[in-house]
């Protein structure tokens, strides 16, 4: 197993608790000179906030365990493209290499839908897809799956 799939496997255990909540299973870790500095998984429905995204919860851990808003020499591993509020988080806190399972091609602002990473910000970041991507995949086949099948049944009492 590459350090990558090391990674992601553990950003793929968080996506599998949200998932476990009802959440849309996404998780991530960012981890600077092998350590996990920070961690999360999506909390939206649960906390009843839009910003409880898996990459903020993940940056802030990061921030506040390294002591400051920029996040040099680490890298994230996130199961789902970033939409537009996480990308642009993702650039503000400097992180240097992101490594994404999925991209998502309904909101993801690193390549799919838009590139934040093109225009002239002041940071770029490293970006590397596809790391676990079929597991990635099953979990987000799993839970949209369960949840067409929650409404069909509840719109057809």
């Amino acid at each position: 197993m590459s350090e990558h799939e090391k990674y992601m496997a553990q950003a793929l255990l968080l996506a599998r608790e949200a998932m476990d909540e009802g959440e849309v299973p996404v998780g991530c870790v960012i981890v600077r000179n092998g350590e996990i500095v920070g961690k999360g998984r999506n909390r939206r429905e649960v906390g009843k906030n839009a910003l409880a995204h898996a990459e903020l919860e993940a940056i802030n851990e990061a921030c506040e365990r390294l002591g400051g808003w920029r996040l040099p020499g680490c890298v994230m591993y996130v199961t789902l493209e970033p939409c537009p509020m996480c990308a642009g988080a993702v650039i503000n806190a400097r992180i240097e290499h992101a490594v994404i399972a999925l991209p998502d091609a309904k909101s993801g602002s690193l390549g799919s839908v838009i590139n934040l990473n093109s225009y002239p910000l002041n940071h770029k970041v490293k970006l590397t897809y596809g790391v676990l991507k079929d597991e990635a995949k099953e979990y987000m086949q799993s839970f949209f799956g369960s949840l067409r099948v929650k409404l069909k049944a509840h719109n057809n009492r």
